[in-house]
């Protein structure tokens, strides 16, 4: 690259992560423990991904505006895969080649430039890292499927969103640390859909308002859970019962992740460690509380990060 071009990249990558570092949603794997060549790749990953999943999940769209902003999006994915300096123009024909509608570029909450600037670095750590574009696409599927779909029958159904709404995610830090090895793939999406999973049971009265439910259908019926103590804000045995189940599956998941904590190295390792504590601690929290999300939402504060530091630090391999 030429200085100029550089330069471009840098500002580029520091609108990643100020777009990053100002979410209201922190992101386990964008914290200062990565090691410093990474976190400007992650960031533009993170970029990407909760700005998708803003047009999916936020503000007072209609569903079909929701679906011209994910098409859209797709469309720049593509584009700035093959060429950098893709214009305006060219991604609106490559819309149209995907049967995206093009009514309008610089999709909230971005304006042209900040997308532009998101673009550019993604496309960039794209080629560096050599990521697949699929898992990209695989992440903007699950956003499409949550303007949809707001119930999932079985247990199977919501591993299924997961796959594809979470474990992109770990696979592409993985793939940026310079890591491809199925095995730590298949330890990282258990621990990715874990950390999902446990944000589904932590923020069940939060979807809730929203019209969404991940708790399975057949768990509730199972456990005679009803809805309409939902919309009660009461925590009965039932419901109980309910969380109860599909915490036990998700602590399950935690176990079979465990081993990527181990097989990284680096700051990696220390990052991965305390992303797993993290999320257990908050499934502890849960249970500890009777899955009484109505009183009181469990989540993590400065004070649980000196005992979290230490475990991570005296963590025994498993």
């Amino acid at each position: 690259m030429t200085g100029y071009d550089s330069a471009r990249l840098s500002r580029a990558y520091a609108t990643c992560e100020r777009l990053a570092r100002d979410h209201y949603e922190n992101f386990p794997v964008a914290s200062r423990l990565l090691p410093a060549p990474m976190r400007p790749h992650v960031a533009a990953v993170y970029a990407f991904a909760r700005t998708a999943d803003d047009f999916a999940d936020e503000g007072h769209r209609t569903t079909d505006e929701r679906h011209r902003l994910l098409d859209e999006w797709t469309a720049r994915l593509l584009a700035c895969v093959g060429d950098p300096d893709t214009t305006d123009d060219e991604v609106k024909e490559r819309s149209a080649s995907v049967g995206a509608p093009s009514r309008g570029w610089g999709p909230a909450p971005l304006n042209n430039d900040e997308a532009g600037q998101m673009f550019l670095a993604l496309g960039a750590t794209i080629r560096a890292r050599t990521l697949p574009v699929r898992l990209f696409e695989d992440l903007l599927s699950a956003f499409r499927q949550d303007i949809t779909t707001h119930r999932y029958a079985t247990w199977d159904a919501v591993l299924s969103y997961c796959q594809r709404s979470a474990n992109p995610v770990g696979r592409l830090v993985l793939r940026i640390a310079g890591y491809d090895d199925p095995a730590l793939d298949k330890a990282s999406d258990a621990i990715c859909s874990a950390l999902q999973l446990t944000n589904f049971w932590q923020d069940l009265e939060r979807d809730w308002q929203k019209g969404r439910l991940y708790v399975p259908q057949d768990d509730r019926e199972a456990c005679r859970a009803s809805e309409q103590d939902l919309s009660a804000r009461r925590m009965t045995e039932e419901w109980r019962c309910a969380l109860a189940c599909v915490a036990k599956r998700t602590r399950a998941l935690f176990d079979a992740g465990r081993p990527v904590c181990d097989r990284v190295s680096g700051r990696l390792r220390l990052e991965l460690r305390l992303t797993w504590l993290g999320g257990m601690r908050i499934l502890d929290r849960l249970e500890t509380s009777g899955y009484n999300v109505f009183d009181a939402r469990p989540s993590l504060g400065v004070r649980d990060a000196p005992s979290l530091l230490w475990n991570a630090l005296t963590w025994r391999s498993g």
